[in-house]
């Protein structure tokens, strides 16, 4: 199934729940009563798990409202966010203005809002292939979207091609220093954080020096290089799960190297892929400070223009705007994480498989 189908699926299930709630919840209460009067539960089982639903349901509303008060404050454009009645805007004010001036006027798909659209120009390039790209019907070109796409495409695909291949390595074969770059591998996902102020103190320096700044691919490569360690670590857990049975079974069936890659271990290790691509699109997707530092304005990635968003009034911030542009943003993540979601939920019971 591909991925717009296993979204479509997810979202069709999780509609179809909360349209039962209503019906599993009375079955639920009947069920505890049946229980009390024929002895199997007493009153007080019952009240603990009333008590603890309870709990769980408060922490959710506590975590979810964030996201419910940035979502009410992207539709009050126009209108005052805190008023007399509370910390919401009046509902009746409700609009869509906001979402609005993001497509169609900021820097999100387009700069200024100057919407265009992809042209292949056939005989106007050099070289071996006489054909070019351009964006056509804008004077500005594309926006902060497309760089973000860019860096992520180019983040997954070089980052994918040295996890799955070291993670692989680690996992089936035995090297000199094998144990030495595996524990090097944790300490790097350790220090990293302690090192990041010297850390982009020196890659600017040396990113200036050899004319690498405001190079997207570049940048991409940099994200690549600081998801290997943590994510072939992560990866090398799944595949050390797979008997090494299976690989021997399909080469005495006549699967060459490659083969027994692509069949068998691939396909079994999907769960952890899964993982793994949610960190590695989440580290080209959300990285903000070192995009700023070495890019460009023209280059800038949806980050830093949400950044840009919340600081570019002198005495006030448009939040209902900068709401907006907010949860545009962090739609493509939520899409990605449901897409994988049913495989990252396979991983909880990958290590019980039977080998």
């Amino acid at each position: 199934m591909s991925a717009l189908g296993s979204v479509l699926a997810l979202i069709r299930a999780k509609l179809i729940a909360f349209a039962t709630a209503p019906q599993r919840f009375v079955v639920t209460i009947q069920r505890a009563i049946y229980d009390v009067r024929t002895g199997k539960r007493t009153p007080w089982d019952v009240a603990k798990s009333v008590l603890m639903t309870a709990l769980g349901l408060s922490m959710v509303l506590v975590l979810l409202f964030p996201l419910f008060w940035i979502f009410t404050a992207s539709l009050a454009e126009g209108t005052r966010l805190f008023n007399t009645s509370g910390i919401f805007p009046e509902p009746s004010a409700y609009n869509l203005e906001a979402y609005r001036w993001v497509l169609f006027e900021s820097d999100f798909f387009f700069v200024e809002g100057d919407w265009g659209y992809p042209q292949l120009v056939i005989g106007g390039g050099g070289g071996l292939v006489p054909l070019s790209f351009r964006w056509a019907g804008t004077e500005t070109g594309p926006g902060a979207l497309f760089n973000s796409l860019y860096l992520v495409s180019v983040t997954i695909v070089a980052g994918f091609g040295m996890i799955v291949p070291a993670a692989y390595a680690f996992s089936r074969r035995s090297f000199i220093g094998r144990k030495r770059i595996l524990y090097g591998y944790v300490l790097f996902t350790q220090i990293g954080a302690g090192l990041s102020i010297a850390t982009l103190v020196a890659l600017y320096s040396l990113f200036s020096t050899y004319g690498l700044t405001n190079n997207l691919f570049v940048l991409g490569l940099f994200y690549a290089a600081g998801t290997i360690p943590f994510n072939t670590w992560l990866l090398k857990t799944y595949m050390d799960n797979i008997p090494v049975s299976y690989e021997e079974a399909a080469m005495v069936d006549g699967a060459s190297f490659l083969e027994t890659i692509r069949e068998i271990i691939i396909p079994l290790t999907k769960p952890g892929l899964a993982v793994v691509l949610i960190f590695v699109w989440l580290a080209g997707w959300n990285e903000f400070i070192i995009a700023q530092t070495l890019l460009s304005p023209e280059n800038y990635p949806l980050s830093v223009e949400l950044y840009n968003l919340a600081t570019e009034g002198r005495f006030s911030t448009p939040w209902t705007r900068f709401a907006a542009f907010a949860n545009l943003f962090a739609l493509p993540v939520a899409i990605v994480y449901f897409a994988a979601q049913r495989s990252v939920e396979d991983g909880l019971s990958f290590g019980g498989m039977e080998g």
